[in-house]
């Protein structure tokens, strides 16, 4: 126990992130039993850490953290550590990358059933099953989900330019006020194409750090790791599907032909079916569906896109067409806390109420002119003139 004493204050002493997620004022700190999923590299070990310190200090012996990929688990088990901890007088447990531990669905529970003053708080990958896990842990654990860096997030962690988050009602009823805000404190068009390429990710915070390298390591380690570990992926089709994923890099947004794309990457019409949901669930694609509510309709998507516009530029071979990227970073920003469904009337239908044309400055939105609710997301426009609103604005919504 004492290497993970050790690991523990060695982490909490490199610590040093001024700034904090959005999402760690939204969490339910008092809750007994906390879940936090989220896709590789986009900060759930940093947030976890900071709470801890801010909470607790550095007491391993009242809070303590814990990686369970770590050796000392190939020897012991998740139950010996809770038991020592217990013993010297602890009263939260913080356990990061949850999946790498077989059986800890079981262990967590045991431990909530069995030390009822202990709090647990554990991170694991965006595929993970929570509420279907071996043991049923619905009715005990408060689960969160962690998004990648917002552009507002972005430009906090980034420029150290403290900006609020604000509503979608709020953002369409008074658009320039709230610009009106951003402005005085920063040029959002500035920063904004250096988000799009580098900023949804933690990794520009390290020094001396190929950025879309890193992110190609990311999108590897799902593949070849979390997806064989976590959904049963069959290992010898990872190589098809890089293929597959590829083949939809290439074409985003995608329109969706499950015939052809079986032919081109060799696998069946169920199985793409079946990994294209796999790589929706861990966070490298967006599917999206023209009726979210229609389930004969959702059997395939009718769009797809790259989860975010980093992914976007680090795996596409060609230049990234300007149009496919403010797609992907409208449906990204939009689809963390909203309903989104491909339009056949403009691009988008957000919460089955508000329809969205995305374009440039120029976009004149007769697609839409006659709908209501309607608007226009522009890029390369600083404020909102009638239903048009600049893009980047979206990207204050978390």
């Amino acid at each position: 126990m004492e290497q993970l004493l050790s690991q523990h204050l060695r982490l909490l002493s490199h610590l040093n992130m001024p700034f904090e997620r959005s999402l760690m004022n939204k969490i339910n700190w008092n809750s007994r039993l906390i879940g936090i999923r989220g896709a590789r590299g986009v900060g759930k070990t940093t947030m976890m850490l900071q709470y801890l310190k801010k909470t607790y200090g550095n007491n391993p012996n009242i809070a303590l953290y814990v990686s369970l990929d770590h050796i000392y688990f190939t020897r012991h088990s998740l139950i010996d550590l809770v038991e020592q901890f217990y013993q010297r007088g602890g009263k939260c447990l913080f356990l990061d990358e949850v999946h790498k531990y077989e059986g800890w669905s079981r262990e967590i529970k045991n431990i909530y059933d069995g030390f009822p003053d202990l709090k647990v708080v554990f991170t694991g990958s965006s595929l993970l099953n929570i509420l279907n896990a071996e043991a049923d842990l619905s009715r005990r654990c408060v689960s969160y989900d962690l998004q990648g860096l917002s552009f507002r997030e972005y430009l906090i962690f980034k420029e150290n330019i403290p900006l609020p988050y604000f509503s979608l009602e709020e953002i369409l009823d008074k658009p320039n006020e709230i610009i009106e805000q951003i402005i005085s404190k920063c040029k959002p068009l500035k920063h904004f194409s250096q988000y799009l390429k580098e900023g949804y990710y933690p990794f520009f915070l390290e020094e001396n750090i190929d950025y879309l390298t890193q992110v190609q390591k990311v999108v590897n380690m799902i593949l070849e790791i979390e997806l064989p570990q976590l959904s049963k992926v069959d290992i010898a089709n990872v190589r098809k599907l890089k293929s597959l994923l590829a083949i939809i890099s290439s074409n985003i947004p995608f329109s969706v032909d499950i015939s052809k794309i079986a032919q081109t990457s060799e696998l069946s019409r169920n199985t793409i079916i079946n990994y294209l949901a796999h790589l929706h669930q861990s966070k490298l694609l967006n599917l999206l569906y023209s009726d979210n509510l229609n389930l004969k309709r959702m059997q395939k998507p009718d769009k797809i896109y790259l989860e975010n516009c980093n992914l976007l530029h680090a795996l596409s071979l060609s230049q990234v067409e300007i149009g496919t990227e403010r797609e992907t970073f409208f449906v990204n920003q939009l689809s963390y806390q909203h309903s989104i469904e491909y339009a056949k009337q403009g691009d988008f239908i957000v919460d089955s109420k508000y329809t969205f044309e995305i374009g440039g400055a120029s976009k004149d939105g007769k697609q839409i002119a006659k709908i209501n609710n309607s608007f226009i997301a522009a890029d390369n426009i600083e404020y909102a003139i009638g239903n048009k609103i600049p893009l980047w604005i979206f990207g204050f919504l978390y």
